[in-house]
């Protein structure tokens, strides 16, 4: 891995379940994460009221504000997320809408996304992972397709398995070291 000073990641976790194997994963990723680069666990996505455009604009609820800060203030976003009923979370669809407001100057815009995850079915989250990224795309984030990760939980346990592991930590990495194109406008 190439030495990148400072890299900050804000991990966006679709669970609030305490047990969830997918914040276990963000916090093995934030414990083992490269020197130089830090992931910070946005935690409060449940207090962030479901996106009504009634509720945002200067006086927007603080849980909002405070979850638009530190994306914004990240140089890269990474979503853990199972998958509920073939897609993502309400809680990731959510946290989302609130930093792709407003509309092409969000939080997240112009800045590398990508999706891991694992969840107990043979697809591993797969449908979750592509709407997250589909709609991160769309509020303006660069989606890096490297660094999604559909991990299967049924035959394994992605917290302790070291090929699942060495796996995502090679998706952090991706995600950390990658360099948007810059276009000849």
């Amino acid at each position: 891995m190439t030495d990148t000073p400072n890299t900050r990641v804000a991990v966006l976790v679709g669970s609030l379940r305490a047990g969830s194997v997918n914040r276990k994963l963000a916090e093995i990723l934030r414990d083992e994460a490269p020197a130089g680069v830090t992931l910070d666990i946005v935690e409060g996505l449940d207090q962030v009221p479901f996106y009504n455009e009634d509720l945002d604009g200067a006086d927007a609820p603080a849980a909002a504000a405070a979850l638009r800060e530190r994306v914004a203030s990240a140089d890269r976003v990474l979503a853990v997320t199972p998958e509920y009923n073939g897609t993502m979370p309400a809680v990731l669809n959510n946290a989302i809408d609130w930093i792709s407001r407003p509309y092409g100057a969000g939080a997240v815009v112009g800045k590398p996304f990508g999706v891991i995850g694992a969840t107990p079915t043979p697809y591993g989250g797969k449908w979750a992972h592509g709407d997250a990224a589909r709609s991160a795309g769309i509020a303006g984030a660069i989606v890096v397709e490297d660094v999604i990760v559909s991990q299967s939980a049924v035959d394994v346990d992605p917290a302790t398995d070291p090929e699942v592991r060495a796996k995502l930590l090679a998706a952090l990495n991706t995600l950390v070291e990658f360099v948007p194109e810059v276009s000849a406008a």
